[in-house]
């Protein structure tokens, strides 16, 4: 039996245990620090440095150049409670009227029968935030921007008034089953959860409902965010997740919601 101190360097299993975690812990941070988020998609570090920061949850330095302006318009809506709470009747029914001309993409009660978004159901302050995005610039569609373009504040108020009163889809008895991106998201990059925003988790203010949009528009829209065709989303959100998303992510996100139609 050694007679050396139990916490001494002379005693062999002290240093090899004392060694083994730390060459453990440093495997750890190494993995977790830097090599992870290297590796990321769509990783812009200007240095080891600044990935450690990143990791770590510390700000990194801003650069002490101007910022740059982005090279599109942004959106600037602002809503208050007043604008959109407790709608009334004849605010609903102006609303429908001035829907008759939406009927031919998004279906006579909001539920469209091609690829264009279903709007029954959808929160008010969505329907009210991306036709002001599409009157603004700040998302460009061929349709879409020119109507938007001819509609008074008022009007829009009313449409989204007509819309959010409208019931949405009715959900199938037996649905996709829930990818794991949608309910716990992949932490290791960065992505919350689908339902953190669009579900059953939380529901975000100004977060559309997905549930029942045709599979081809989502596909669309998380392609369009990840090239960023379309930048209308505040503080970049989902243009930081769909730029991570693989082609079979979007996939199985855009069918199981398109199943709960």
């Amino acid at each position: 039996m050694s007679e050396a101190p139990l916490f001494s360097l002379s005693n062999k299993w002290f240093t090899a245990s004392v060694g083994a975690t730390v060459g453990v812990a440093l495997v750890a941070a190494f993995a977790g620090l830097i090599w992870f988020p290297l590796v990321q998609p769509n990783a812009k570090f200007a240095g080891i440095w600044d990935a450690i920061c990143s990791a770590a949850g510390v700000p990194r330095v801003a650069s002490s150049a101007s910022p740059v302006p982005p090279a599109f318009k942004t959106s600037q809506v602002v809503v208050t409670t007043s604008i959109l709470d407790h709608p009334s009747a004849s605010a609903i029914g102006e609303g429908a009227t001035l829907a008759q001309r939406c009927a031919i993409c998004h279906g006579a009660e909001g539920i469209s029968g091609a690829n264009a978004p279903n709007l029954a159901g959808q929160p008010a302050i969505v329907i009210y935030k991306q036709l002001n995005d599409f009157k603004s610039g700040a998302r460009v569609n061929g349709v879409m921007t020119p109507f938007a373009g001819l509609i008074s504040q008022t009007e829009i108020v009313k449409l989204a008034a007509y819309y959010s009163h409208l019931a949405p889809a009715a959900a199938p008895v037996s649905p996709l089953p829930k990818p794991k991106i949608v309910v716990e998201g992949v932490p290791m990059r960065g992505i919350a959860p689908c339902d953190a925003c669009h579900g059953d988790i939380a529901e975000k203010i100004g977060a559309p409902r997905l549930d029942g949009q045709s599979a081809a528009y989502i596909k669309a829209q998380l392609q369009a965010f990840a090239s960023g065709t379309r930048h209308n989303d505040i503080d970049e959100q989902m243009r930081n997740v769909a730029g991570q998303l693989t082609p079979a992510e979007i996939n199985s996100v855009a069918d199981y919601y398109a199943s709960l139609h």
